[in-house]
């Protein structure tokens, strides 16, 4: 989805590119015109990316794809992956069959997203299967030239089956926690220190969301495991979800739950410069973070979620959001 037409290693926004700045304003019309003069200027001089990393390349050449075979490529991350299936459907809508191939983690979550014809893992190869025009996931808003006022698609979009069991606590309000990112950006990530406080809060059971798993400083309960479909399913008996930018998020997001998202001061550029909500997720609530210290950011959330104590739990028996393929 960025213009670039030549591989970076740098995360940090970039003021000076214009499609950068749109995208942190909310501006995505201005943003599909630099994406079209960049596309456009990569067809003349035939750029060619397939020695860049699957990551880095682009596929979508232009190309109108009503009443085509799409192939769709999820070459990014399982966050990116989970964010913008969300266009699946409407790019559906257009095409005569949309055809998915992505990473194997995910492709039992995404059976349930509407609009996908066939799924398919992806591997280092080539996809076998044939198709009339094919795009990477990221792509997807720009060719369907989607607007923040008014996102396509319906939230929530990913469909899991309720548990048998009850995996939480019944008596308290049960709050699910990840608190590392990614190791590519360390900023993304809680100190140690700072989890604790969610550990002292009264009448809330915490429970580790962290993927791959690991286990939090405090008495808490393990709910991520290494099935993303599982750890879905659990995330669906949570009353809230606090996380920072990473794939857990956007599952939290893309599943309806509420959801308490801690940006670093330079957040990505997604959540756009400084609204509190997001269009992606309606159910989320942005918590960004002022200065270097993420003290500030956790005793927000850790007061928001004591003041929502009697509200949250109270809704707890009403909630049936993401639980259904119907």
């Amino acid at each position: 989805m960025e213009n670039a037409d030549e591989p970076s290693s740098s995360n940090h926004m970039r003021e000076d590119d214009p499609w950068m700045v749109a995208m942190m304003n909310g501006d995505f019309q201005a943003a599909w015109r630099v994406s079209d003069r960049v596309l456009a200027d990569r067809q003349t001089r035939r750029v060619d990316c397939s020695h860049w990393p699957r990551h880095q390349q682009f596929i979508w050449s232009g190309e109108r794809f009503d009443d085509k075979r799409v192939l769709v490529r999820c070459y990014h991350g399982l966050g990116d992956t989970i964010q913008f299936a969300r266009l699946l459907e409407p790019l559906r809508q257009r095409a005569r069959e949309v055809i998915v191939w992505a990473q194997p983690a995910l492709l039992r979550l995404l059976e349930g997203v509407r609009g996908v014809d066939h799924l398919m893992p992806l591997h280092d190869g080539v996809p076998d299967v044939a198709y009339d025009i094919d795009m990477e996931l990221m792509e997807l808003a720009h060719a369907l030239r989607i607007d923040a006022s008014q996102l396509p698609g319906r939230v929530p979009y990913i469909y899991v089956s309720p548990l048998p069991y009850r995996a939480v606590d019944a008596a308290s309000m049960n709050v699910g926690i990840a608190w590392r990112s990614g190791d590519w950006n360390p900023r993304r990530s809680l100190p140690i220190d700072a989890i604790a406080k969610f550990g002292n809060l009264q009448r809330v059971r915490i429970h580790s969301l962290q993927y791959p798993p690991q286990p939090l400083p405090f008495d808490a309960i393990q709910l991520g495991c290494e099935d993303i479909y599982v750890m879905a399913q659990r995330m669906l008996q949570l009353d809230a979800i606090v996380s920072v930018d990473t794939m857990v998020a956007h599952l939290a997001g893309a599943l309806g739950l509420r959801t308490y998202l801690l940006l670093d001061r330079d957040a990505d550029w997604r959540w756009q410069r400084t609204r509190g909500d997001s269009p992606w997720y309606p159910s989320m609530q942005l918590v960004r973070q002022r200065t270097s210290d993420w003290n500030e950011s956790i005793e927000h959330v850790c007061a928001a979620l004591t003041a929502q104590h009697e509200h949250i739990t109270a809704a707890r028996d009403t909630r049936s959001v993401g639980c259904t393929t119907s």
